[in-house]
């Protein structure tokens, strides 16, 4: 391992999967790293643990620094097996360490891994632990992501160690973000924020309005996925405060499925009438684009609209699933409305508005149906249906 050093005796011990291109369901083409720091002082720290299949590689990443039995504390802000699945390894070697938790991260622990005989300290927003000239203070995050998240500040250093917030899906030889490409670095952290942390954005705008309140002002930020922020870690909090109040470009985003191109030939009609009125526009097919990327470019959307055919009085299978995912992420302010073809009864649009609602999203109306393959007629009124979206995106 290249030593990497956040400041003086503070190493990150991490590990890079430049392999992984799928995580639960969501793509990831960069590849990702899993974060773990060592914190050297008169006691000694590990903050967080690696992905299972990475167990040996971490240990020898801590035996470069130190004799891994010589740990007091192993950190563990968040229970989710990428971060905590070394644990069990890193505690046969570190017999003697406490593990430092929140209260439900300690039962998450005990669940996945039974933990008998370890020795845990479980703490709440506000506690410290002093390591000699090194303090750390615990924040807890419930719900970013999981209800045992919790965030860990090392305060002389000013370094924050959040976790699953502030990261990005990113497999790097480089640490830092002023090391990297500035578009993919952003590209990566918006589509982590769109799938992972976009449903609880109320409770993010909280957590970075609570922390200075607690002495918190972070200088470098360290997460557990992707570059850690000490160029200008201002920018990701500044993204993410955009991110979770809803604010959009003039931007739209038009998904689709289509059957016999009757669906696609619509929804590009509604592109093309939009983008001359001045909006940018992603024209993406459902079964060609991964739900991620579509959720990414939905993050700085005004508005989304879906399109599709009709199969047994429903929406295709693949807008049905793309309805199922974006109802649990909850974008917030954007302009709902949707379009498709059928043969004879209909349904894919009904069966769409319906989701919609059902999941509190205002739809424009009217939706647009047209059977069949459309005419040149129906083809104006496609165009006619974007210009009437770009004007209510002006609004």
């Amino acid at each position: 391992m290249t030593l990497v050093e956040l400041a003086k005796n503070v190493y990150w011990v991490g590990v890079i999967d430049w392999d992984l291109r799928d995580f639960h369901g969501y793509e990831t083409r960069r590849g990702t790293t899993y974060n773990a720091y060592l914190i050297i002082d008169e006691k000694t720290a590990l903050v967080d643990t690696v992905k299972y299949q990475f167990k040996t590689m971490l240990v020898e990443n801590v035996q470069e620094i130190i004799n891994p039995e010589k740990l007091d504390y192993v950190i563990v802000n968040h229970v989710e097996i990428d971060h905590s699945g070394s644990l069990s390894h890193i505690i046969d070697s570190a017999k003697n360490a406490t593990i430092l938790c929140s209260p439900r991260g300690k039962d998450g622990i005990k669940k996945y891994y039974g933990a008998d005989g370890w020795s845990f300290q479980t703490v709440k927003t506000g506690d410290e632990l002093t390591l000699g000239k090194k303090t750390l203070k615990f924040v807890e995050a419930p719900m970013l992501h999981w209800p045992d998240s919790m965030f860990t500040y090392l305060k002389e250093e000013r370094i924050l160690m959040p976790n699953d917030a502030f990261g990005q899906h990113l497999a790097t030889s480089q640490r830092f973000d002023d090391e990297v490409d500035q578009g993919v670095l952003m590209d990566e952290a918006a589509k982590y924020y769109a799938n992972i942390l976009m449903p609880f954005a109320s409770l993010i705008i909280k957590k970075i309005e609570e922390l200075p309140t607690l002495g918190v002002q972070p200088m470098i930020i360290a997460p557990s996925h992707g570059v850690i922020w000490r160029g200008n870690p201002e920018k990701i909090v500044k993204a993410y405060l955009e991110w979770s109040n809803g604010e959009a470009k003039k931007k739209a985003v038009i998904v689709y499925d289509t059957m016999w191109g009757s669906t696609q030939k619509m929804a590009y009609a509604i592109s093309d009438a939009m983008a001359k009125q001045g909006v940018e526009v992603y024209l993406l097919h459902l079964r060609k684009t991964d739900l991620s990327e579509i959720l990414k470019e939905i993050l700085d959307a005004k508005a989304v609209i879906i399109g599709s055919a009709t199969l047994n009085n429903f929406a295709l299978p693949a807008v049905d699933g793309f309805l199922n995912y974006v109802a649990g992420l909850r974008p917030k302010g954007k302009i709902w409305a949707s379009f498709g073809s059928y043969g004879w009864g209909g349904g894919a649009v009904r069966a769409i508005n319906k989701r919609l609602s059902e999941s509190g999203f205002e739809v424009l109306e009217p939706s647009l149906q047209v059977q069949y393959a459309p005419s040149h007629e129906e083809l104006r009124k496609c165009r006619e249906f974007g210009e009437k979206i770009a004007e209510q995106m002006k609004s």
